[in-house]
């Protein structure tokens, strides 16, 4: 096959029906109509002789050769791009959409933020924000599919880029008038209530600690710390999980009609205490401080215009002093 004779074009509709595994999302993002789309995957079809993507239960399913195609067909995209924009990137023209995976919770405490700050030096910039309970995340950003990755890490590997956001803290949440509200909570009492969790994968299979292993990079997936903790403390009560949901926003109600108790961060917490008639415990023990990071792949570190999103992104978390000193010297 001699690539000089393929239109660079169909690599970018390629991308798109990758990135959305539908044909009509894949032309409503490239401006153009599904059955152009049609036509062009067609025609990349006839080039490589495969058929690329099969339709499934979940939309198009890229064949064996479309996933290992991917990850090359992007990492040449973005070096075509980051060409062009190397010397060129304008944040007042530009109409480029940059994509984010976060959680519900980073994604209402951080995303407001940088939206406030883009709207006035970038207002035809777009973001898309990914569910980051996608077990594929990190494939994702290997792929190009996702510019920026916000949560909580681990160990990460040398091809990923780590920089601190805001600081957060855990907070133990109850319905007004619970017993825990009376006296100060020790862990003990704490036990002795059945808890609502937030697993963001939606189980808990193959998680150690709370951490997910997603081609080594170590993501928080699992938030409660103090089940965690009772789990391998054999001298203390376990806690019993009742409920598991795997979004932080589906907590508040369920508490405020219960007995039961929660864990969430700390600045969610405070924003869902008046709302849900909710109370944040006065606890017997130190609360568990985490710092939320944003993560990239290495070859963002040559694009002009990722770059200046992250400089957008601390400067947007320092306009409100919710980062930490350290989170604005490093993103």
């Amino acid at each position: 096959m001699a690539t000089r004779k393929i239109d660079l074009n169909l690599f970018r509709v390629f991308e798109a029906v990758m990135q959305h595994r539908s044909i009509v999302a894949a032309s409503q993002e490239l401006g153009i109509t599904a059955s152009a789309v049609s036509h062009a995957l067609s025609r990349l079809r006839q080039a490589i002789d495969d058929e690329l993507f099969v339709p499934g239960n979940s939309g198009m399913t890229p064949t064996p050769r479309a996933m290992e195609l991917a990850p090359n067909i992007a990492a040449g995209l973005s070096k075509i791009s980051n060409a062009i924009e190397a010397n060129a990137f304008s944040p007042s023209r530009t109409l480029r959409t940059f994509r984010i995976a976060a959680s519900d919770n980073v994604a209402s405490t951080v995303v407001p933020l940088l939206v406030t700050r883009l709207s006035s030096v970038a207002p035809q910039i777009g973001l898309k924000i990914f569910p980051f309970s996608r077990v594929d995340v990190v494939r994702q950003l290997d792929e190009g599919r996702l510019d920026f990755v916000l949560g909580w890490f681990g160990d990460l590997p040398d091809r990923v880029q780590r920089a601190n956001v805001i600081e957060e803290q855990e907070a133990v949440v109850v319905r007004k008038g619970h017993p825990l509200t009376k006296g100060v909570a020790t862990k003990e009492r704490i036990f002795s209530y059945p808890h609502v969790v937030v697993e963001l994968l939606g189980g808990d299979e193959d998680v150690n600690d709370g951490f997910l292993d997603d081609r080594g990079v170590l993501r928080r997936v699992w938030i409660e710390r103090l089940i965690i903790e009772s789990r391998h403390n054999e001298d203390s009560m376990v806690a019993r999980v009742a409920v598991s949901v795997p979004h932080f926003s589906a907590v508040p109600p369920i508490l405020s009609g219960s007995d039961l108790v929660g864990t969430l961060p700390r600045r969610f917490a405070l924003r869902a205490a008046e709302p849900y008639g909710l109370s944040l415990l006065d606890l017997a023990f130190a609360p568990l401080t985490v710092q939320v990071e944003v993560i990239w792949h290495q070859r963002a570190d040559r694009d002009s215009g990722l770059q200046w999103l992250l400089e957008q992104l601390s400067q947007a978390i320092a306009g409100t002093g919710t980062g930490t000193s350290e989170s604005r010297s490093q993103v």
